[in-house]
């Protein structure tokens, strides 16, 4: 019985019927594609490597404690490897709405929370699988190294490992109150413990406190909510999706001509597609602001492979009023250089450490009611959501098929109606634009403007380097 972390257990809190909090990925595979039995055995040897898979969530009486991962007795492979196929001719049209349609349904929490299709019937004999797992088991980087883990680094799979795997018994609810109250006794303990081993280092402890408080500060700016715009708002319980493709080799080249990042030149693109949507909407970018979630992994390399939520936050400002692409990408690289330096990773950190400490029967139910709140009154602190996660620069397999493009899909928060997620993957750059149903039905504009903002930026970047 695992306890979830207090990140993890938020993104079960927040989820409510219209805010589902799944990520998930579409991969695309050459052909022709395999039996679904080839596909679902080599799915399924996989599992012993991977035993969150075979656990379901099991919420604590009262909320004394933060939810736990316990085995399923009744777990079944055949209900989380399903089979589906695209009406001809396959088009990515209807791979969009297909993944649409799949992340508008909740996973059942009765069940391991997570779900994989084999979608048939795509253009040029390819098919597709769409890897979908809620967000309180992976953040981005574990995602991406979860999906490592049941695919192959070869075309001939590796021997699957010795399945001797059985149900542990589950635990009553009384058993799951008692745990919690023992934690709950402990707890001060803890803190006192950690209270006396930060006194033997004072100067890390003044140093560290002293950045969480410039952070809080520079997070003290989002309290000023901006002008609305039709990007935020209350959003309904359905999804469109629009995927966007860029070379990975471009994206470096406008870096090494223009300067930045990898990650200022996705972001600079971004924004240029925010802009081309706006001004498709006849509003004025130009007196809008914008303001990102920016997702920033605080996983250290002892923990690659775990599987939960390690991240903090910066809030972004897009330069979506910057209508030149060179000045555009400038500006970005001058707001993430003054973000480092703000500390914003520090105090969002904090804040989900201090979130932890406190009684889950005072967390959980306020979460709930602050989300509730939230659809009435949406929040006006961000406007959207751009995650970026480093995928694999190798090829990866599923029964003996190499994957050709790694689609990534990220949720929607209350208020959000149109977020991105970024991933590479073997020298390409793929974008997933989310949308909700009703409010945002032009998600292909972003990602149209995306992919020309990057051609805009190479063509620049190549007139600098000749």
């Amino acid at each position: 019985m695992d306890r979830m972390n207090p990140l993890d257990a938020s993104f079960l809190h927040i989820e409510d019927g219209t805010t589902h909090m799944a990520i998930a990925s579409c991969a695309v595979f050459e052909g022709p594609p395999p039996a679904f039995a080839e596909l679902r055995a080599a799915l399924g040897s996989k599992l012993p490597l991977v035993p969150r898979y075979r656990q379901r969530v099991r919420f604590v009486p009262f909320d004394l404690g933060r939810p736990v991962w316990v085995d399923d007795p009744h777990f079944d492979l055949d209900y989380h490897v399903r089979h589906t196929a695209l009406p001809p001719p396959g088009g990515e049209a209807a791979l969009r709405a297909l993944m649409g349609r799949v992340m508008s349904q909740e996973l059942d929490r009765n069940r391991p929370l997570w779900e994989a299709w084999m979608v048939e019937g795509l253009e040029e004999g390819h098919w597709a699988l769409i890897s979908k797992v809620h967000h309180c088991m992976v953040d981005g980087i574990a995602g991406t190294d979860l999906l490592a883990v049941m695919l192959d680094v070869t075309p001939e799979p590796a021997q699957p490992p010795v399945d001797s795997w059985a149900p542990r018994p589950e635990p009553s609810d009384l058993a799951l109150a008692a745990r919690a109250l023992a934690d709950l006794v402990r707890s001060p303990y803890e803190q006192y413990r950690a209270l006396r081993a930060a006194t033997r280092a004072p100067r890390r402890v003044v140093g560290r406190a002293a950045d969480v408080a410039r952070g809080l500060w520079a997070y003290g700016s989002l309290l000023r909510s901006p002008p609305p715009t039709s990007l935020t708002g209350s959003i309904g319980p359905h999804r469109r999706w629009a995927p966007a493709r860029a070379s990975l080799a471009d994206v470096k080249l406008i870096r090494q001509a223009l300067g930045g990042t990898v990650n200022d030149v996705v972001l600079a693109a971004i924004s240029g597609g925010f802009r081309e949507l706006l001004l498709a909407r006849g509003e004025d970018p130009d007196y809008v602001e914008l303001r990102s979630l920016v997702p920033v992994s605080v996983r250290d390399a002892g923990a690659r492979g775990v599987l939960d939520n390690r991240v903090s936050a910066i809030f972004l400002r897009l330069p979506i009023d910057v209508g030149d692409p060179r000045k555009r990408l400038a500006e970005v690289q001058a707001r993430m250089a003054e973000l480092k330096g703000s500390h914003e990773v520090d105090a969002g950190d904090a804040l989900v450490a201090g979130i932890g400490q406190l009684p889950a029967l005072v967390v959980g139910p306020t979460m709930r009611l602050a989300t509730r709140l939230m659809h009435r009154r949406p929040q006006q602190m961000m406007g959207t959501v751009t995650t970026n996660v480093p995928g694999p620069q190798f090829p990866l397999y599923a029964a003996g098929r190499q994957m050709l493009e790694y689609l990534p899909y990220v949720p929607l928060g209350p208020g959000v109606r149109v977020g991105v997620a970024i991933i590479s993957y073997n020298g390409m750059i793929t974008f997933g634009v989310t949308g909700d149903w009703g409010t945002a039905p032009d998600v292909d504009v972003v990602a149209r403007g995306i992919e020309s903002g990057i051609a805009e930026l190479c063509k620049l970047a190549e007139a600098a380097a000749a």
